[in-house]
């Protein structure tokens, strides 16, 4: 059985609830492969979850971008993992480099919550990747392996996670990593989850790219042995987001 492609959408902090809709409309009237060629995720503000959940397309299905480490309570501003079960959101984003980043979450605290969400039913796109700086020191392989380690330590079972490689200097800048560079990551990691976890979790496990993905890339960079989908941003918002989806074709 091969990785089943998966595309995901991550809206981030965009969005007025005609706006959403207008996207749902758009994504609802879409064209795409059946389910069994690739998984769709969409992933709006926490405040647009219900009516994206309410309005979107069956077949395709929806992540909360965050959530808490543990369990609620006086935790202002935090929405918890429990909640977004009893709101029957399926998958959550974690570890996204803008928080990483911007909110200091250490790949400690991002292993964390990755445990805890697990552990409560959700299933979990996984972020890592390396700074500007980090790739010119040479040291790509050795930063995503150690965020990877930080979530492997916490969790024994990886069926339900989907690891999504986002080179921090490729997010939003409209430089992405080319077909080849995305392929070399990809391989490192499914041959450190190999070597650290096992084979067959370095087998099944959805190792997706992200990073300025588009229409106009997303063929070349999904033809890559291990790509296995995309984390797309901006172009989520807009229609092109149905051609990316559309580059699980090439899997086949």
């Amino acid at each position: 059985m091969g990785r089943k492609f998966f595309v995901g959408g991550n809206w981030k902090c965009n969005g007025t609830t005609e706006e959403v809709k207008k996207i749902v409309s758009t994504l609802n009237s879409g064209e795409v492969p059946s389910e069994d060629v690739v998984e769709v995720v969409v992933s709006p503000p926490f405040v647009f979850l219900p009516l994206v959940k309410t309005s979107l397309r069956p077949d395709f299905h929806v992540a909360a971008q965050n959530c808490w480490v543990n369990k609620g309570g006086a935790f202002t501003g935090e929405v918890s993992a429990e909640m977004l079960l009893n709101l029957d959101i399926p998958w959550v984003i974690l570890g996204h480099s803008e928080r990483r980043a911007l909110l200091g979450e250490s790949s400690e605290f991002v292993g964390d919550k990755v445990a805890y969400a697990l552990a409560q039913g959700l299933k979990v796109i996984a972020c890592i990747g390396e700074t500007l700086e980090q790739r010119e020191a040479g040291s790509t392989v050795d930063v995503v392996s150690s965020q990877t380690k930080a979530i492997a330590e916490r969790i024994s079972d990886w069926s339900n996670v989907v690891l999504a490689y986002e080179p921090v200097w490729a997010i939003g800048t409209g430089k992405v990593a080319t077909p080849a560079q995305a392929q070399e990551v990809h391989f490192e990691l499914r041959k450190w989850l190999k070597e650290n976890v096992s084979p067959q979790v370095a087998e099944s496990t959805r190792i997706i790219y992200g990073g300025s993905v588009n229409a106009s890339n997303s063929r070349e960079l999904a033809s890559q042995a291990d790509v296995d989908g995309f984390l797309v941003g901006g172009a989520s918002l807009k229609p092109e987001f149905i051609d990316i989806i559309k580059s699980a074709e090439v899997k086949k």
